[in-house]
């Protein structure tokens, strides 16, 4: 069993420095930490009285690993799934938030357990998810990484400025397309061909 510390080492990694995207939903962001969160959890980082650029700037490893652990695993209770499936969602939690969760009940939903499509782990999304893994416990990790590669496509299909994170400008897999199949077995990563098929329309 991976540690979860680990997985979070791995989320900073993935994620990389500060980087100010104009483009980017989430602003400032270092480490995978982005402004509003510091805000949301009044973190003054530079304890100036402001959270603003600088406490993003400010921000350190182990303050991102701290946020992490406790806003994006412990509290939306990622660690009661089954274990498959922890480290992706935790690594799509960050990245995008209760959609993480979301993306899992859809998926769930297909797979014929009624479950509500909320963000929140719960319950039932709790049973579905075990059920779901004790059917397919050789299947459930990579269909749910399948469904995040497929979100990521389908947020850049609708919205154009997104389309440089999920391809690159020689027109391979972006950032997020590779970040999705690092939870998918190879024998499910799109080859380059395909991928640039996916795309095509982008123009």
């Amino acid at each position: 069993m991976q540690l979860i510390e680990t997985i979070a080492d791995e989320i900073i990694a993935r994620e990389g420095g500060f980087v100010d995207d104009p483009d980017d939903p989430g602003g400032p962001t270092k480490f995978g930490v982005t402004l509003a969160t510091l805000r949301r959890l009044g973190r003054d980082l530079t304890g100036d009285g402001r959270i603003d650029r600088a406490d993003v700037q400010a921000l350190d490893r182990a303050t991102a690993r701290d946020i992490f652990l406790r806003e994006y695993y412990l509290r939306p209770r990622i660690g009661a799934l089954p274990e498959a499936l922890r480290a992706s969602v935790f690594d799509m939690y960050v990245n995008s938030g209760a959609q993480a969760v979301r993306i899992l009940q859809r998926l769930l939903r297909r797979m014929g357990h009624m479950i509500a499509v909320d963000g929140i782990i719960g319950p039932q999304t709790i049973r579905a998810a075990r059920r779901a893994q004790e059917e397919a416990p050789d299947h459930l990790a990579d269909a749910y990484g399948i469904a995040r590669r497929n979100y990521y496509y389908a947020l850049a299909d609708r919205r154009p400025g997104l389309r440089k994170f999920a391809r690159r400008r020689d027109g391979g897999k972006g950032g997020w397309i590779r970040r999705a199949e690092e939870f998918i077995s190879p024998r499910y990563h799109l080859s380059e061909a395909e991928h640039r098929a996916r795309v095509a329309a982008w123009g």
